[in-house]
C-alpha cells in the first residue's frame, strides 16, 4: 500500500506516537491522533503534520470503551470518508508484585492494552472493506513475542500483550479476504524511561547486543515498513536491538 494520501488512525500518540504519527505525514498521509490524557502532545504534533501539508486532527478518546471508540471512527469517516490505517498504540506499563495486583490492575490492563485494539479494529474494519482494503498495527512486546516472560512483576501487563499476539493472528486469518494486512509491532529498548538511572540505563545497553536505545524513529519505520507491504499478515515484528537473542 502507497502511503500518500492515505488517512491513519493512531491511538495513544504520546512520546512514540507522535513521531510515528509525523512520519506518516512526512510520507503523505492525513492522520488522525487519537489520544485519551496526553491532549498537548497530540495537539503539538497535529501542529506538526499541518506544517507538512497534510490534514491532521487530534481527538480525545477512551478506546477501552466502545461506545468512544465508535464515536471516535465515525468522527473520523465524517471528516476524511475512509480509514486504511489503523495503528493501535494504547497501552499502560506498570510493574507492581503479583501478590498486590488487583482486579482492578488485572482489568486497566486487559482493557487498554487488548480490549482497545479489538474495538477499534472492529469499528474499522467495515470501512477498510468497503475502501477495498488496509492495514492494521497492533503493539505486543518482546518479551511477549518471545513466549516466556522474564520480569517479576508484571503478569497483567504481560498477559495482555501476549493476548494482542494472538489477537493479531486472529484478526489477520479473520480478514485476510477483505483484503486488510494485520501485523504487531513488538518494542525492546526503543525509549528510556524519564526517571531510569544511569545504573539501569547500563543494564539495558549490555543486555542488548546492539548496545544502545533504538529511538523513536525505529517504531516509526517499522510502522512504514507494515503499511507498505502487500503480502506480510499475521505476523509479530521484534524491534529490540537483538535483545531477545542475549
Amino acid at each position: 500500500m502507497d502511503i500518500k494520501d492515505k488517512v491513519a488512525l493512531i491511538t495513544g500518540t504520546r512520546r512514540i506516537g507522535s513521531v510515528v504519527a509525523v512520519e506518516l505525514a512526512r510520507r503523505g498521509a492525513d492522520v488522525v491522533l487519537g489520544y485519551n490524557r496526553s491532549r498537548e502532545e497530540a495537539e503539538a504534533a497535529a501542529m506538526q503534520i499541518r506544517t507538512l501539508g497534510r490534514k491532521a486532527l487530534a481527538i480525545q478518546a477512551d478506546v477501552s470503551k466502545v461506545s468512544e471508540v465508535q464515536s471516535l471512527v465515525s468522527r473520523v469517516v465524517g471528516e476524511f470518508s475512509r480509514v486504511d490505517v489503523l495503528v493501535n498504540m494504547a497501552s499502560i506499563y506498570r510493574s507492581k508484585p503479583f501478590g498486590e495486583t488487583t482486579e482492578q490492575d488485572w482489568n486497566g490492563n486487559m482493557d487498554v492494552n487488548l480490549k482497545s485494539a479489538f474495538l477499534c479494529a472492529q469499528a474499522v474494519a467495515p470501512v477498510m472493506k468497503a475502501n477495498g482494503g488496509g492495514r492494521i498495527i497492533n503493539f505486543a512486546d518482546w518479551i511477549a513475542a518471545s513466549g516466556r516472560p522474564r520480569y517479576k512483576g508484571y503478569v497483567p501487563y504481560y498477559v495482555s500483550k501476549a493476548g494482542v499476539v494472538g489477537l493479531t493472528e486472529s484478526l489477520a486469518l479473520e480478514l485476510a479476504s477483505d483484503q486488510i494486512l494485520v501485523n504487531a509491532i513488538a518494542p525492546g529498548p526503543i525509549l528510556a524511561p524519564p526517571d531510569l538511572t544511569e545504573e539501569e540505563d547500563r543494564e539495558v545497553r549490555k543486555a542488548t547486543p546492539l548496545g544502545r536505545w533504538g529511538g523513536e524513529i525505529e517504531i516509526a519505520k517499522a510502522v512504514v515498513s507494515l503499511i507498505e507491504t502487500d503480502f506480510i499478515t499475521g505476523e509479530c515484528i521484534r524491534v529490540d536491538g537483538g535483545r531477545h537473542v542475549h
